[in-house]
């Protein structure tokens, strides 16, 4: 949390995306308007960023359970709100799912309720299984692996596909730093591996959406690289419960939306947890 908990305001949740840390929401902590208005605490996922787990063995729905485990031994109560890039949007959802007392609204960014279907390819959506099994299969061994780190090309694939072949320099070299330290040594191959096997295998969310209660407001660059706005066109209709669940397209927005277009993301943010949290 970049400041004090303040029981008096809403409390916003963020979950990064796949193998990277808190640090993809460096724009919104040093957002005057937006810490002034709700409490901000970035919860990274299992095997990411300086989560550890006794098991070897996570998945998204421990996560999930995990984060609320995590805002109740805070203490953080009142209105609660999850916003989640890419992988952290499905975890928006299965917050809702196994806790729709305690989450207030949720906003996806970037993201897909589907499994890496055919579906979702046809519709423009990445080939995850294919872009997943490489690293998987490299990343799979019986041997100590004491010296790992992720191979330079990783990290900017995954820097390409996330934050736009064309961005600044510091920021390439930020993250390729960044993504070797979380997953250096044996420890975090396997943890790469662990979350790589998540991504491609991960189960779908179309069924479970009839039961999401809660506001969802779904943003979603239209630069997009990994999953489409026509697919998020498809699935903002399965939230039929939802008393508003809203599709907004930024224009030339990236996957790491929040990093792309920080202003527009705030904003909507302000909006949104300004109007639920009355």
């Amino acid at each position: 949390m970049p400041h004090p908990y303040d029981e008096s305001k809403p409390t916003l949740v963020l979950v990064n995306s796949f193998t990277t840390s808190s640090e993809l929401y460096q724009a919104q902590y040093k957002n005057k308007q937006l810490t002034d208005a709700m409490n901000l605490i970035a919860i990274e996922l299992l095997g990411h960023g300086q989560t550890r787990t006794k098991s070897e063995q996570f998945t998204y729905w421990d996560t999930a359970i995990m984060n609320v485990q995590v805002l109740e031994a805070l203490g953080i109560k009142g209105k609660i709100f999850v916003l989640g890039t890419s992988q952290g949007g499905w975890i928006t959802v299965r917050m809702a799912l196994v806790a729709p007392d305690k989450i207030t609204g949720i906003i996806p960014l970037g993201t897909s309720m589907d499994y890496e279907s055919e579906r979702t390819r046809k519709l423009g959506c990445w080939d995850g299984y294919e872009a997943c099994t490489g690293p998987i299969n490299s990343w799979t061994t019986n041997d100590k692996t004491t010296d790992f780190e992720p191979h330079q090309d990783y990290c900017d694939f995954l820097i390409d596909i996330g934050f736009g072949k064309g961005c600044p320099k510091v920021t390439r070299d930020f993250w390729r730093k960044t993504i070797k330290s979380n997953y250096k040594g044996d420890d975090g191959r396997r943890r790469a591996r662990m979350a790589a096997i998540n991504l491609r295998e991960r189960d779908g969310l179309h069924g479970r959406l009839f039961d999401i209660r809660c506001p969802v407001l779904w943003l979603h660059g239209t630069s997009d690289v990994v999953y489409s706005v026509a697919n998020a066109e498809q699935e903002i209709k399965l939230f039929v419960n939802s008393p508003d669940a809203r599709l907004v397209t930024v224009k030339d927005g990236q996957h790491f939306l929040s990093y792309s277009h920080p202003n527009e993301v705030d904003q909507h943010l302000v909006d949104f947890v300004g109007k639920y949290s009355k």
